[in-house]
C-alpha cells in the first residue's frame, strides 16, 4: 500500500514539473528565483556594503556590550530585512501606495523595533539608541517612487537622515572621547556605514530609486481594516513608514482659517449671517446711560491686582560635567575669579548684571549672552569670545584671542593686549562698539578706535562694494 502511494506520488511530481516550463513559457514572464537574483551586481555591492561596514559596527558594539549591542543587533536585522527587500524588488512590478505600504512593512517593523528603544526613561546610552533609530530611516530610500511621493530623492534622503542621527553622534564623541575609544569607535563606524557605505551604494546602483520589474510579480495590498482588540493583544505601534489613508483627508471639511478663506473666496455674500443692530441697540440711545460715574467703580478699577511675587533666578557659579564653567544670574558681584581653569574647558555667561568675571589662565572659549553693564578680564582663549545680545559690556584680554564676535548688542568696549592685535573681531546688528589698544608703549594710554555702524554699498563691474561711512566735519 505505502509503495503504491510512493508511485503516484512521483509520478504527480513528476507530471508537474513536465508542465512548468511550458507553462511559464506560454506567459512570457521570465521569474528569476532567489539565488539568480543573488547574483546581480547591486546584491553583491549591498552585500559587500554588509561585510566592510555592518560588521565593523557589530565589531565595535561587541566591546561595548548591553543596549548598544542590542541597538547595532537591530541593525544588523535591518540591513538584512533591506537585502531581501531589494532582492524582492527584481522580482516585483512597481505597486501602487497600498501594495508599497504592504512591501515595506518588514522594514518598519525593524525601525520601530529601534524607536521603542528609545521610549520611557532616558539611559545613560541614550544617545547610541537615539543615533541607531534616526539612522536606520535612511533605509527607507527604497520607498522612492517619484518625484510626486513626498520625500527627497535617495541619496539626499540618506544623508537629511544621517544629519539628524549626526546631532546624537557627535553628543557620544564629546562624552567619551577621553573615556572609552570603544564608543569612539563604534560612532565612527556608524558614520562610515551610512555617511559613506549607504550612500555611495544608493549613488552607484539607485540614484532614481529602485528599479521594478515590470514583468515581475505583483504585490498584494495590504488591508485596512482594523481587527477587533483583544484582552492579550498588545498595544498598537507607531505611525508607519507610509498612511494610506492620504486620500482620505482631502475630502474632509476644512477647519479653522482655511474654512473662512473657502467660504470668503466662494462668492456668497459675507454679511448674510451678521444681525441688524437697531437704534434701541446702539449705545447713545440706551436708557441705562445715565452719563454718572460710581466712585465704587473708581475704586475697583484703580484698586492694584494681586499678582504673584516675580522669583528671581538662583544665581549659579559651578564646574559642570568638567568642561563647562556656568556663571549665571549675577547680580552686582565684583569679585568674581576662575582661577583652577585648563584649555579644554569652555566659559559660559549668562544673565548677568553690574559684576565683574576674572578668568586666570586660558580657557577654550568665552560666550557672554544677555548681560548688562558686565566686565570680563580673561588671558587667553583658544578658539573665540562671543558676545551675544548684550548692553554695556566691556572685555578686556590680557594675552591672545584669535578671534571676538559681536552679535546684536549695544555698547561693548574692547581693550586688546599687544599679543592680540591681530584679533579677527566679527560685528553683525550691534551699535558702540569701541577697540582700545595701548600701543607701541606698554604703559601708555589707551588709544580708542570705533568700528564704523554704517556702509555704503555699490553695485560696481556686476559687484557689489561696501565701504564704511567716513564723516568729516566743515
Amino acid at each position: 500500500m505505502e509503495e503504491k502511494l510512493i508511485q503516484r506520488l512521483e509520478s504527480a511530481v513528476s507530471r508537474l514539473e513536465s508542465l512548468s516550463p511550458a507553462g511559464f513559457s506560454t506567459r512570457g514572464i521570465s521569474l528569476s528565483s532567489d539565488d539568480n537574483a543573488a547574483s546581480d551586481p547591486p546584491i553583491l555591492a549591498f552585500e559587500d556594503l554588509m561585510r566592510n561596514y555592518v560588521r565593523k559596527v557589530s565589531d565595535a558594539a561587541e566591546k561595548i556590550g548591553g543596549p548598544v549591542l542590542e541597538a547595532t543587533r537591530i541593525v544588523e536585522e535591518a540591513f538584512s530585512v533591506e537585502k531581501q527587500l531589494i532582492v524582492n524588488v527584481k522580482q516585483t512590478q512597481k505597486p501602487d501606495l497600498a501594495g508599497l505600504a504592504g512591501f515595506l512593512k518588514p522594514l518598519n517593523e525593524v525601525i520601530l523595533k529601534a524607536n521603542a528603544l528609545t521610549a520611557g526613561k532616558r539611559s545613560e546610552f541614550f544617545n547610541h539608541l537615539k543615533t541607531v533609530a534616526d539612522a536606520l530611516s535612511a533605509l527607507a530610500w527604497i520607498a522612492y517612487t517619484g518625484k510626486d511621493c513626498g520625500m527627497s530623492m535617495p541619496i539626499a534622503h540618506v544623508e537629511e537622515s544621517w544629519q539628524t542621527a549626526e546631532f546624537y553622534s557627535n553628543k557620544i564623541l564629546v562624552e567619551f572621547k577621553s573615556k572609552d575609544q570603544n564608543h569612539v569607535e563604534w560612532t565612527k563606524a556608524m558614520k562610515e556605514l551610512f555617511s559613506t557605505g549607504l550612500r555611495d551604494y544608493v549613488k552607484s546602483f539607485h540614484p532614481l530609486g529602485p528599479v521594478w520589474n515590470p514583468a515581475g510579480k505583483m504585490t498584494p495590498a495590504t488591508s485596512t481594516k482594523v481587527p477587533a482588540p483583544s484582552a492579550s493583544a498588545p498595544p498598537p505601534p507607531s505611525a508607519p513608514l507610509f498612511n494610506t489613508e492620504t486620500s482620505q483627508a482631502s475630502t474632509r471639511p476644512k477647519e479653522g482659517m482655511a474654512a473662512v478663506f473657502q467660504e470668503i473666496s466662494s462668492g456668497k455674500s459675507v454679511t448674510g449671517g451678521l444681525r441688524k443692530v437697531t437704534d434701541d441697540m446702539k449705545t447713545k440711545n440706551r436708557a441705562e446711560r445715565t452719563g454718572i460715574v460710581n466712585t465704587n467703580e473708581i475704586g475697583h478699577k484703580n484698586s492694584p491686582s494681586v499678582s504673584k511675587p516675580v522669583v528671581a533666578p538662583k544665581p549659579k557659579f559651578e564646574l559642570q560635567m568638567g568642561r563647562k564653567w556656568a556663571i549665571e544670574h549675577q547680580i552686582g558681584k565684583k569679585d568674581l575669579v576662575i582661577s583652577d581653569c585648563d584649555s579644554k574647558q569652555s566659559v559660559y555667561i549668562y544673565g548677568c548684571k553690574d559684576s565683574v568675571l576674572q578668568v586666570q589662565g586660558k580657557v577654550n572659549n568665552i560666550t557672554i549672552d544677555k548681560c548688562s553693564k558686565t566686565g570680563v578680564v580673561f588671558t587667553d582663549v583658544v578658539a573665540a569670545c562671543e558676545v551675544v545680545n548684550c548692553n554695556g559690556i566691556e572685555i578686556q584680554c590680557q594675552g591672545s584671542a584669535p578671534t571676538i564676535s559681536v552679535d546684536n548688542t549695544g555698547g561693548c568696549q574692547l581693550y586688546l593686549s599687544n599679543e592680540s592685535l591681530k584679533a579677527s573681531i566679527t560685528t553683525a546688528k550691534s551699535s558702540e562698539i569701541n577697540v582700545l589698544v595701548r600701543g607701541s608703549d606698554p604703559l601708555g594710554d589707551w588709544v580708542e578706535h570705533a568700528l564704523p555702524q554704517q556702509f555704503v554699498h555699490v553695485l560696481k563691474d556686476g559687484r557689489i562694494e561696501t565701504t564704511p561711512v567716513s564723516h568729516s566735519g566743515g
